[in-house]
């Protein structure tokens, strides 16, 4: 789907986030998209992106959100960047729905 951080890939979803962290707050603030055409989900964690602490806390807030597992959803590139592309494993309508939900457009 054009224009959203999402999509359908086997056994789940692939979504591209832009993370921030110490950013003050643990929270998913909607969609972007950057200067490359890239739409991203923009989310915020509080700890600090040393020793992967910044992703941990982005696992747990995402699996939160989706009603997921935290073992459901995996890092698959972006470990030490800003711009991440994660797996989350399950059924891929729900997890449409449940990202929909999230960030309304």
């Amino acid at each position: 789907m054009p224009g959203r951080p999402w999509r359908v890939a086997p056994g789940g979803l692939l979504l591209a986030v832009r993370l921030t962290p110490k950013g003050g707050r643990d929270a998913i603030e909607g969609m972007a998209d950057l200067a490359d055409g890239t739409c991203v989900l923009k989310v915020r964690v509080r700890p600090a992106a040393s020793e992967g602490e910044a992703n941990a806390a982005l696992i747990r807030l995402l699996a939160a959100a989706l009603g997921v597992a935290a073992r459901d959803v995996s890092l698959v590139t972006g470990g030490k960047a800003r711009i991440k592309r994660l797996k989350i494993a399950g059924a891929a309508a729900a997890l449409v729905a449940a990202l929909e939900k999230i960030c309304p457009i």
